[in-house]
């Protein structure tokens, strides 16, 4: 209450306006205390102490590590598991796994006779490769990689498959460690691990030899390196500021210093573009992200016109450290091509009509800007009708998914014993429950970041929106579901964000605790037995009929 005031008229004493807060006291409620600056800049991560490690004074190094290894270890053993299953060349792996045997053999990606895919998977084998050089439409990072598991395994159904199961565990094991990092919490970064080690498009993108769990690894690699550069580059401002305060002298002027996690990120966008186009939506997500992030930094620290400060110092080393470094990169990743004498227009400068204004540019390099621009128009004009062609808007309901394999069997025919007939299907299909949960997380992160300025929210929804939302420029082009697996470890983030805030803040009762996390257990629970009942379509195995239609929940998924 205000002081008591008098005047004619009016009654002696006056009633404050008083805030929301104050009102809420008399309630019981007790606002949160104010971190100071430091702590703003560069939270702490909690420390959950136990009585045995308390009593020794120390606390063991492996918290951090402990629980991310396990989830990756339990996501690695499931991919792993049978991987050479089927023993068939599906879907697209009849393109890229032959394009990276190519690779490795000639360095660029020559063709092949009629019957390959047979004479591959035949005993004895035989390899029918044509030096005559073969029209591909994307980069070849990601066939290079695929080439790494043929290389140690042979050009085998495990051999085409290896490399790719391999980035599909580390993707758990980076998605921990990013989620602890993110949300300061170890218990919710391996809660997204695990979403993601129990999510069957993710499941079965890392079983298959395509392109796009390439691309995933390599984007989502470069958030967890722009991760680690924000909360190196606050640490060095918190250390320059005169005190727990802020300074606007310091905040406006202080350099950041050398940023090698942001170089790291520059890198990984490279390849992310070598394995696919789409890679250059992330980079120019990921480029705005990093500069909001400086704007963010300096303004905590007390810059008054932090935008400036960011322009002037931090605007030109960000973009030099992303933007050319990955269009380096992404130019070494054609070093075969360049080595080679046989990529399809390779020697294009050489031939009639290369003529240019350009002409001082290598050769060489005219004739891949060439082969480019045909890329381009071949992605563009990409309209053909496909079975499996799906629009973005269907992809967070999981509307249509992609059949990269299906064999079905009379009863008697090849062993099966089942009187309805059998049926044999490897079906890229994210968890339902886990990706309609996803949908409510999605909301739920939007309110955070438009209402209550969670830069968490914001960065999982900007590595979401990087993959999915420029496929809705391209309304006409043939695009399928299988292209969502690059945001599916956002959407995990924002799943591990929901269940967090259900479980409730530390500060809650223990009746609210307890109902939170009860809740939240279920909802876990719940989608992995919905990955457990699916796994017969995600890794080949033989249903009946009446099991494999059973499964078949929405009438767009057959």
């Amino acid at each position: 209450m205000r002081s008591e005031i008098t005047a004619p008229g009016r009654p002696a004493t006056e009633p404050t306006r008083s805030g929301w807060p104050d009102r809420l006291r008399r309630y019981g409620y007790a606002p949160r205390p104010r971190a100071g600056v430091r702590e703003r800049l560069v939270p702490p991560f909690p420390v959950a102490r136990t009585r045995v490690w308390s009593a020794l004074g120390v606390e063991p190094r492996w918290r951090g590590w402990g629980g991310p290894l396990l989830v990756a270890l339990v996501a690695g053993l499931m991919r792993f598991w049978r991987l050479g299953s089927p023993h068939e060349v599906i879907f697209d792996e009849t393109y890229y796994a032959k394009d990276a045997w190519s690779l490795r053999e000639l360095f660029y990606e020559g063709t092949w006779d009629k019957g390959a895919n047979e004479a591959i998977l035949a005993d004895p084998q035989s390899i029918p490769l044509l030096e005559t050089p073969s029209y591909v439409v994307h980069p070849p990072v990601g066939k290079w990689v695929i080439a790494v598991g043929e290389q140690l395994f042979g050009l085998t159904p495990f051999g085409w498959r290896f490399m790719v199961a391999v980035l599909g565990t580390l993707s758990v094991l980076m998605l921990c460690r990013i989620g602890r990092r993110l949300f300061r919490s170890t218990l919710l970064g391996c809660v997204a691990g695990a979403l993601l080690a129990v999510d069957g498009l993710h499941f079965v993108m890392s079983r298959t030899a395509l392109l796009d769990i390439v691309l995933m690894f390599f984007v989502l690699a470069a958030f967890g390196c722009l991760l680690l550069d924000r909360d190196r580059t606050r640490a060095r401002l918190a250390a320059a500021l005169p005190g727990d305060r802020p300074d606007d002298a310091v905040a406006s002027t202080v350099p950041l210093g050398a940023r090698p996690w942001r170089l790291a990120a520059g890198v990984c966008l490279g390849l992310a573009c070598g394995t696919k186009w789409s890679g250059l939506f992330v980079l120019a997500a990921f480029g705005l992200l990093a500069v909001a992030w400086d704007v963010g930094a300096r303004r905590t620290a007390g810059a008054r016109r932090p935008l400036r400060a960011v322009l002037r110092r931090d605007a030109g080393p960000a973009f030099l450290s992303l933007v050319p470094v990955a269009g380096l990169v992404y130019l070494a990743s054609w070093s075969g091509w360049f080595a080679s004498d046989g990529g399809y227009y390779r020697n294009w400068h050489e031939g009639p009509g290369a003529e240019t204004s350009f002409g001082f540019v290598p050769g060489p390099l005219r004739s891949l800007w060439h082969y480019e621009w045909q890329k381009l128009t071949f992605h563009v004009d990409l309209t053909d009708e496909h079975a499996y062609d799906s629009h973005p808007w269907s992809w967070l309901v999981t509307a249509r998914p992609v059949s990269y394999f299906y064999e079905s069997r009379e009863p008697g025919e090849g062993g099966c014993a089942e009187g309805g007939g059998c049926a044999q299907e490897v079906l890229a299909l994210g968890t339902p429950l886990l990706w309609w949960l996803g949908c409510a997380a999605l909301v739920y992160a939007l309110y955070r970041w438009a209402l209550r300025r969670d830069w968490r929210s914001g960065a999982l929804l900007c590595g979401l929106a990087a993959g999915y939302l420029p496929w809705f420029v391209f309304q006409e082009r043939t695009i399928f579901y299988f292209y969502a697996v690059v945001f599916v470890p956002f959407l995990c983030l924002a799943v591990a964000q929901l269940l967090g805030a259900a479980a409730g803040p530390p500060r809650s009762t223990e009746v609210r605790r307890a109902v939170g996390l009860v809740a939240c257990g279920v909802l876990a629970l719940l989608v992995v037995w919905n990955f457990v009942y699916f796994w017969p379509l995600y890794t080949g195995q033989e249903l009946s009929m009446a099991e494999w239609r059973a499964r078949m929940w929405l009438g767009t998924w057959i």
